[in-house]
């Protein structure tokens, strides 16, 4: 048990030494140290970026980690929420209705700010809805969000059809996840949500690891486990609300970072695995942002690597999954 500990800690140290290395480089690589302007012009673009990517690590991993220990999946992702959908659908009907030359559009405060209060409404209306008719039946509520997932492309889809071929090109932008023009203001309200949902379910993330012994387990400790489930779930999709709506969707991110923490760390302590994955996110992003600017010259989005390879780590969870059940 205590050699098992020390190999976690080593762990969370060596991510924690990667995820500080992959930042530096990031910061000073390619600057010019000798001129004070040109410096301090690198450093105003690079650590909005940075810090940007750091709290969509810090959003994405804690969600998909606690998202799968909650249902007891660890190859499935909060994306059955539906929040990354509901996103392309929300710009796809303001550039629709509106045009691309709108307020909605234009200004990335605003569009911050609906797609914030739409999404954050969406989930805590829906969701809490869909807990009550359920009777907390967490499967259920997942099949539902999978078809309102289903239902929101398929109406996104049909709005592209039909929308002028100009305003879908300027769509497109929108569309796929980015770190190269974030808001600073925009990142200190995603932090100030983040950190306000974080402090609302202090305790029930506090009992994350009685949680996932089951519900008749943690029941049987007292929890009222109903509650703590809709809860943490309306938190995940908070969380995964914010961190779209700053910089897009980011398919299999998550999905990467819970299980890359898991099987680093091999521990069952949340806080842990949780911090795991927040370390990762930020080597994983850091990292393929460096790529991106430096070796790509910003023709490829990072996220188009991120969901590649996701594609390919999902597929061998599924068949190593296949495996040890001797299926």
């Amino acid at each position: 048990m205590q050699k098992n500990a020390h190999k976690t800690r080593a762990g969370l140290l060596l991510m924690a030494v990667l995820a500080l290395g992959a930042a530096a480089l990031y910061m000073l690589v390619n600057v010019d140290f000798e001129n004070e302007k040109l410096f301090a012009y690198a450093m105003r673009i690079r650590a909005p970026k940075l810090f940007a990517m750091m709290i969509t690590a810090f959003a994405i991993g804690g969600a998909s980690l606690v998202f799968q220990s909650v249902i007891n999946n660890t190859i499935v992702t909060p994306c059955l929420l539906g929040m990354n959908s509901l996103y392309m659908l929300i710009h796809t009907a303001v550039i629709f209705a509106a045009g691309s030359g709108s307020i909605l559009a234009v200004n990335a405060k605003a569009a911050f700010g609906v797609d914030l209060l739409i999404m954050g409404t969406a989930a805590t209306v829906i969701y809490s809805t869909l807990f009550r008719k359920t009777g907390h039946n967490v499967l259920y509520v997942l099949l539902i969000g999978t078809v309102l997932n289903s239902f929101f492309g398929s109406v996104q889809s049909a709005l592209t059809r039909i929308m002028d071929p100009n305003e879908y090109d300027s769509l497109l932008a929108d569309l796929v996840a980015s770190f190269a023009n974030v808001n600073s203001e925009i990142m200190v309200i995603a932090a100030l949500v983040l950190a306000l949902v974080v402090f609302a379910l202090r305790k029930e993330l506090a009992l994350l690891d009685a949680i996932t012994l089951g519900k008749d387990q943690a029941v049987n400790l007292g929890i009222d486990y109903d509650r703590c489930i809709r809860r943490l779930l309306l938190g995940v999709a908070l969380f995964i609300a914010v961190a779209t709506a700053m910089v897009g969707p980011v398919s299999f991110l998550g999905l990467i970072l819970a299980n890359l923490s898991r099987q680093l760390l091999k521990t069952y302590r949340h806080s842990q695995l949780i911090l795991g994955s927040v370390f990762f996110g930020i080597i994983i992003l850091v990292g393929g942002q460096l790529i991106v600017e430096q070796v790509f010259t910003y023709t490829v989005p990072v996220s188009v690597f991120i969901t590649f390879f996701g594609g390919i780590y999902f597929l061998y969870l599924l068949l190593t999954e296949r495996r040890r059940r001797g299926l």
